[in-house]
């Protein structure tokens, strides 16, 4: 019978380290907050401290370092700089031992915990939970470690959502909030209410200004980085996309528009933009005004207006998408001469000059040519100025009202809520009494199709007060600039520009002619 001898191991099958050698093992451990509040900030600290007296208490442990994130989720790994430092130290060979308080400080991601768990494991590192009493490299340390990550994540999930809630119910409750730090305009009042802060509100006032005057979004950007006004940030550049969100926000009428986007993954805390996933609440009048209401209203159909003109895209400078050609009705756009050499020349020439076969014979214009132009122009116009100013003043309340109109619009909404109500009446009685199906789909599909017609109608008319709130608003732009102009205009300004012109058609070098604001052609 054959003879069985046992080799015992000499080796940790996790370190390969001789069983018997008499090594220190290196030492690290993690802490972690989740917010930044002054108590938690203070466990932080806390955590610190016992963990490096803790390892430097121990004969057999050489202390390496204590990793720490302050204010950070543990629901995923990816923003948290102190814990990918100590992994990548450990899996650098660093690192031998990392202590940490629990589970939950150490991941609350099954999945990330896990993954991290093996990564060091297949590196000799081994990692110990101290409040679970979870050693990894014992034979049941992943299964206590799976269930205890998997309770760490389910809490999480119930923090959230009860976070969420709490969350929905201040805004059902009409509660504003917003990133006073990064919102130009407004300061945080005693109780947490939106104060005007005047200095930030001239700005956010010129910015409405200078779109309604025609400038675009890249324009006014552009504009406020030359002065050097900072962000609502605080940085040097400005972007069109904050001079847009500036332009759109509703808070600047009075008003506020709550949970326009939301987490939609509590573990990676990603957040999408509410498309009516979940409810939204509008609070009219929450706060003191910096931008009146016709005037919010005015910008938001311009800005609608000129993003669906797509063929008048273009507003780089003050003269893009202002010029048109006589001959196709297209727009002219810039063109580089000579780009690297020292005659290098910026001009304007229509856009399908050289498209189709019918080419367009109008000619080309440099800046200078088209400033010095504008002043003619300006002059001509300008002999008429009185006439015009007094003619305005005298037509803008009969020509610009809306008082017809709003009353139609009470009138439509009323007739709606009195046809919501009959098709809710009608639903209630069907509920309750036995009727005659065929009847009462024909009832309701007439209720439903002439609310719809109503809405319809209220619609159309709530957007015809806003155009001619926003044709107002411009006229008295227009007006307002035509009285500072001088008696006699010599020099090209963009201001004057933007107030004055609406666009320039180009026919041939002898004829061109300037349609100003108020419908006025003149041809130089």
């Amino acid at each position: 019978m054959a003879k069985v001898i046992t080799i015992p191991a000499t080796k940790n099958k996790h370190t390969a380290a001789p069983i018997n050698a008499v090594k220190k093992r290196r030492v690290a451990a993690y802490a972690r907050v989740s917010t930044d509040h002054e108590e938690q900030l203070t466990s932080y600290e806390a955590q610190v401290d016992y963990y490096t007296n803790y390892i430097n208490g121990r004969d057999d442990w050489e202390f390496v370092s204590v990793y720490a994130d302050e204010g950070i989720t543990g629901c995923n790994t990816k923003s948290r700089d102190g814990f990918n430092t100590m992994v990548n130290d450990a899996l650098s060979g660093k690192i031998d031992l990392i202590v940490t308080k629990s589970v939950s400080r150490f991941a609350r991601n099954t999945v990330d915990s896990l993954s991290t768990i093996r990564k060091l494991k297949e590196k000799g590192v081994e990692v110990y939970f101290e409040k679970e009493n979870i050693w990894t490299f014992d034979g049941k340390g992943e299964l206590l470690l799976t269930i205890m990550s998997s309770i760490a994540q389910e809490e999480s999930r119930s923090i959230s959502e009860n976070t969420t809630w709490g969350q929905r119910k201040r805004f059902s409750d009409g509660k504003v909030s917003v990133p006073f730090g990064h919102f130009l305009g407004y300061d945080r009042g005693e109780n947490g209410e939106l104060v005007v802060n005047e200095e930030q509100a001239e700005i956010v006032r010129r910015i409405y200004g200078l779109f309604i005057q025609g400038r675009s979004p890249y324009q006014i950007a552009k504009q406020l980085t030359a002065e050097g006004i900072p962000t609502p940030g605080g940085k040097r550049t400005w972007g069109s996309t904050t001079v847009r969100s500036i332009l759109t926000n509703e808070k600047y009428k009075g008003d506020a528009l709550l949970q326009k986007v939301f987490t939609t993954d509590f573990l990676t805390k990603k957040k999408k933009v509410n498309e009516g996933e979940v409810p939204q609440y509008y609070i009219e009048g929450d706060h003191e005004a910096i931008i009146a209401p016709d005037v919010f209203d005015s910008v938001q159909l311009l800005m609608e207006k000129r993003v669906k003109r797509n063929s008048r895209p273009s507003c780089v400078t003050c003269f893009s998408s202002k010029i048109k050609c006589g001959h196709c009705g297209g727009w002219y756009g810039s063109k580089v001469w000579h780009s690297n050499t020292k005659y290098r020349r910026v001009i304007w020439q229509c856009n399908n000059k050289f498209k189709g076969e019918d080419k367009c014979d109008t000619p080309n214009l440099d800046d200078a040519a088209i400033k010095e132009l504008f002043v003619k122009a300006v002059n001509v116009f300008c002999t008429d100025k009185n006439a015009i100013v007094a003619e305005f003043e005298a037509i803008e309340e009969a020509a610009f009202s809306t008082a017809e109109l709003e009353t139609k619009q009470a009138a439509l909404r009323n007739e709606l809520v009195m046809l919501s109500e009959l098709m809710e009446r009608n639903i209630y009685e069907n509920a309750r009494v036995a009727q005659n199906q065929d009847e009462y789909e024909s009832r309701y599909t007439a209720l439903e199709s002439k609310a719809e017609n109503t809405k319809a109608q209220l619609d159309e008319v709530s957007s015809d007060i806003v155009l001619k709130q926003a044709q107002r608003e411009m006229m008295r732009n227009f007006i307002a600039e035509l009285k500072k102009l001088p008696q006699a205009y010599e020099q090209f300004d963009e201001d004057t520009w933007y107030a004055l012109v609406d666009y320039v058609t180009v026919y041939s070098k002898d004829d061109i002619r300037f349609t100003f604001n108020n419908s006025a052609e003149i041809t130089i």
